[in-house]
């Protein structure tokens, strides 16, 4: 027996670090010439990007049983019983009043803003399933998502926070190349895009606090207190971030996955106030508590960044903690009410003008 273990991982061990390295979902590899690009952010230490503060991902050994045996329970709170329905795209509706700007959030992290004339979509990961490595799927709440890019505008900007799969996900890119102008992204993620066949013209990176004028829109990539990586060996060599749009008549601010911390309040000083704020409020647990936001903490977070109005996001699309699905909005939309913070709560798919609120619990009707 020992004999034929050692020979199963003689010639299986092999296989497997090869479909590690070369399987196209892991994106691009880091090379040479990236580390050198990389070290003229400060936010680069020679090996990985950093937080600003320090921040635990690493969960403790003892706490693994409980956490593993966890994820076969309560399973039917975690998702819904029936698939969570997508508005279709209403191009008529989308098009009308175009000096009025405009949103529809797609479920989890996925946002259409027109903004400034300009169609810009964010962390567009529209597949079905954000484990497409791993021998069980961890399937979307909503039936047939990856359909919505087919009824999506010419898109002027793709914007990505961050390099996790259930922000960037392979089908989701090569459907969206033929509609895509431009493809803006944290430090590093410009790597997975150009092994994608995005072409490097294309593709603009930036490090935390940087913007761009695009033609009035100004975007600004900005902190959050997070992590990166979509292999075994590439932890942190990507930058993750929110977004900031500016124009003459119009202040957002998308918050991108992370923690807890001081870098709202700098967010809200610097380029702050804000009419509307898309806040990260899902996926949540104790044992990574620094790296995701809970309801309470994402509330206040809008706050500290002087944001107007809020609408949750990174819920209603996977199971990706232990938590209710629906526990994410019922706790945000509580505490909304405690600390007085305007909250908007769109149907997924819905098309809202900024400045009108729909507030319908439309969740509650869904079991």
């Amino acid at each position: 027996m020992t004999f034929l273990l050692q020979l199963f991982f003689f010639l299986f061990l092999p296989f497997v670090l090869v479909l590690l390295i070369f399987h196209p979902q892991f994106g691009g590899r880091l090379k040479k010439k990236h580390r050198l690009a990389y070290a003229r952010s400060k936010h680069w230490n020679g090996k990985q990007f950093e937080n600003l503060v320090e921040t635990s991902m690493d969960m403790k050994l003892k706490d693994m049983p409980g956490l593993i045996k966890a994820q076969f329970t309560g399973r039917k709170l975690r998702e819904p019983q029936k698939p969570i329905p997508i508005i279709p795209f209403d191009e008529k509706k989308w098009n009308s009043e175009p000096e009025k700007p405009k949103f529809v959030w797609y479920g989890h992290s996925v946002g259409l803003l027109r903004i400034g004339d300009k169609n810009l979509l964010i962390d567009p990961m529209l597949g079905d399933d954000t484990s497409p490595i791993a021998p069980m799927k961890t399937k979307r709440f909503s039936e047939n998502s990856l359909a919505v890019i087919d009824q999506l505008p010419h898109i002027d900007a793709v914007l990505y926070t961050h390099d996790h799969y259930d922000h960037i996900d392979l089908k989701s890119v090569k459907k969206l190349i033929p509609k895509v102008d431009n493809w803006f992204v944290g430090l590093g993620i410009g790597r997975h895009l150009e092994r994608w066949k995005i072409p490097t013209t294309k593709i603009t990176e930036f490090d935390w606090w940087q913007d761009l004028d695009f033609e009035g829109v100004k975007i600004t990539y900005t902190p959050s207190r997070h992590f990166t990586g979509r292999g075994p060996f590439d932890r942190q060599q990507t930058l993750w971030g929110g977004w900031v749009f500016k124009t003459e008549n119009l202040n957002v601010y998308w918050s991108g996955d992370g923690g807890y911390g001081a870098h709202f309040e700098e967010i809200g000083e610097r380029l702050g106030p804000f009419d509307h704020a898309f806040m990260e409020n899902g996926q949540y647990n104790e044992l990574w508590r620094q790296i995701h936001l809970h309801p309470e903490e994402s509330v206040q977070a809008a706050i500290d960044a002087n944001a107007k109005v809020a609408t949750p996001v990174h819920w209603a699309g996977f199971a990706l903690a232990l938590h209710p699905w629906r526990e994410p909005i019922e706790r945000f939309t509580k505490e909304a009410m405690v600390k007085n913070l305007l909250v908007s709560t769109p149907r997924i798919g819905e098309i809202v003008i900024f400045g009108n609120q729909p507030s319908t619990n439309w969740w509650e009707s869904l079991k």
